[in-house]
């Protein structure tokens, strides 16, 4: 298999400059200024992992929710005496802290904004995945990354696990001989006809305008973060649901999807597809609603995606109906196939071989961390040694581009309903201006889409 460098693309051409390490002279044990913007659920998982590292002066917070900002305050009062100041919108945090780290895990299309605006204030940045919500938005934050200097690492923590990046030392080391074919699935139970939510008031502790910011200004139809089990909050845009709303995010496959897409051109030393194929729609849950009194979500309830690679086949299936015992194990997994047999990677269960001689299945099992059951202190503790060398991280934003652009190609060919045509070294729709025009998005007056 062709393998070609990444300094031949257009995209890094010019843009190879090197991480700056700490400066000469700064004390070995000292603790970084680190701020978060988008304070939920796993912004406060991510936080605590630098705050347990003890790296990490927590400066400021900042959501446009200040029922989120003083949930995380609550969460993180017990962990350390940082005084960190509450922010609502994420210049101002920057403008007056000066941090020298941000974490980004704010909803997908507030990605790259914050994340961009970091670098250029001289901060490394823990953004959460996928890059961003179109590829012209994650292109741009590479370029920042380059330009500025910064580490910035995507929250794709599955490269730190132990027991994954085992198997990819298994993997290219031929346990199953070439492999021809990687299968990704999330598969969830239940399903049924999606019930419209009724569109509610802003509740006054959020700033709707600016959560949405940059994309459609939709009716609020969400909940309370603290108590999901109140109201819409689950299927609601905010705080939970909003990965459905393909305004804001690109349902299954730009969430879950991305993780598998990193970890397949990880392990095969890959850097995108050659055409890609996908199809999907909402026969379970019914037609999109949206108007003035009501709006139900509008990704799909199942997705196939097929993506041709100069040597192998990837595939992608999702569904949110018909979860059943006919697929034992994971509810979400890749399987590599090769001559010599199958490789298992679970979501959460380890990996698993099974020789196509039929021989006896050779297995790891996880090892993950509460109280996430993830990996997130492995990559956060690299993510820190790359700050202070001055190396590229393990999940560096180049790479979590390359598996967020999977995602989104995916994406862009469901919405035109034909398979697609794709250079991955110079990242573009050879001949194809009407999947171009897809590869950004207008912006709502007064934000500026990021060149």
């Amino acid at each position: 298999m062709q393998r070609r460098r990444f300094l031949h693309s257009g995209l890094a051409a010019g843009l190879a400059t090197t991480v700056r390490p700490l400066r000469a002279g700064d004390p070995v044990g000292r603790r970084f200024r680190t701020a978060l913007i988008g304070a939920g659920w796993w912004g406060g998982n991510v936080l605590a992992e630098a705050v347990a590292s003890g790296a990490c002066e927590i400066v400021g917070l900042c959501d446009v929710d200040t029922r989120a900002l003083a949930a995380t305050r609550r969460r993180l009062g017990p962990l350390t005496g940082d005084a960190p100041r509450d922010y609502r919108d994420y210049r101002e945090l920057l403008a007056r802290e000066r941090p020298e780290i941000v974490i980004v895990t704010t909803p997908d299309h507030w990605h790259a904004l914050p994340t961009i605006a970091a670098v250029q204030a001289g901060a490394h940045v823990y953004v959460e995945k996928p890059t961003a919500h179109t590829i012209g938005e994650s292109r741009a934050m590479v370029r920042a990354a380059r330009a500025h200097g910064r580490v910035v690492q995507v929250g794709t923590h599955r490269r730190a696990s132990p027991h994954l990046q085992a198997a990819r030392e298994l993997l290219r080391g031929g346990l199953l001989g070439p492999v021809g074919m990687v299968r990704c699935h999330l598969n969830l139970g239940g399903g049924a006809p999606e019930e419209p939510l009724p569109t509610v008031p802003v509740p006054p502790e959020l700033d709707w305008d600016l959560w949405c910011g940059p994309a459609p200004l939709r009716p609020f139809n969400g909940g309370n973060p603290l108590r999901p089990d109140e109201g819409p909050g689950n299927r609601g845009i905010h705080p939970r649901g909003f990965r459905q709303y393909l305004d804001y995010a690109n349902g299954h496959l730009g969430d879950i999807g991305v993780h598998w897409f990193d970890q397949v051109l990880w392990i095969l030393g890959e850097k995108g597809p050659r055409r890609v194929f996908s199809t999907g729609g909402r026969p379970i849950r019914g037609a999109p609603v949206l108007n003035a009194e009501r709006q139900t979500s509008d990704a799909p309830d199942h997705q196939v995606a097929q993506y041709a690679f100069e040597g192998f086949t990837m595939t992608w299936e999702s569904r949110v109906f018909g979860g059943n015992a006919a697929e034992r194990g994971d509810p979400a997994a890749a399987n590599f196939h090769g001559p010599k047999g199958t490789l298992h990677l679970g979501y959460r269960g380890g990996w698993t071989f099974y020789p196509a001689d039929g021989g006896p299945a050779k297995q790891q099992p996880a090892r993950l961390n509460e109280p996430d059951g993830q990996n997130i202190r492995e990559l956060w503790a690299d993510f820190l040694d790359a700050i202070r060398t001055g190396r590229r991280p393990l999940s560096d934003i180049e790479e979590g581009h390359r598996a967020s652009v999977c995602s989104l190609l995916g994406m862009i060919s469901l919405r035109l309903g034909r398979s697609v045509a794709w250079d991955p070294d110079r990242e573009e729709f050879p001949g194809d201006p009407e999947a171009s025009r897809l590869l950004r998005r207008a912006y709502r007056a007064g934000w500026t889409y990021p060149e």
